[in-house]
């Protein structure tokens, strides 16, 4: 499934997303997210795995920082990846980051998944 402009979400591309509805501690709202799900589960599903972004960088160990290159400033919140319909929520992309930035990503996703 490809959005009315074309474009399909894939690893590694920051976008904006509605995160909403959530609940406690969840980010919420429409924000820049990473995608970490690759694109050929996202273009058969119209789901995609994404991470929201924020600007208040607290130090948690499962924060990866933004390179200062990128427009979206702020850290990756690995530790709180969502699968959304990204179609159904009009994804928004943004840019994609540097190789090494989905390679921190993956390997702080590792110890909580595996």
């Amino acid at each position: 499934m490809i959005s009315e402009d074309g474009y399909v979400p894939k690893r590694g591309d920051i976008v904006y997303i509605n995160f909403n509805p959530t609940k406690g501690h969840e980010q919420k709202g429409s924000r820049p997210a990473f995608v970490v799900s690759p694109y050929s589960y996202n273009v058969r599903t119209s789901l995609a795995l994404f991470m929201p972004i924020t600007r208040q960088q607290k130090g948690y160990p499962f924060e990866v920082v933004l390179p200062l290159q990128l427009q979206t400033q702020g850290v990756i919140l690995v530790d709180q990846i969502k699968c959304l319909d990204w179609q159904a929520r009009k994804v928004d992309f943004k840019e994609t980051v540097p190789e090494d930035v989905v390679e921190e990503v993956q390997a702080k996703i590792e110890p909580l998944i595996l």
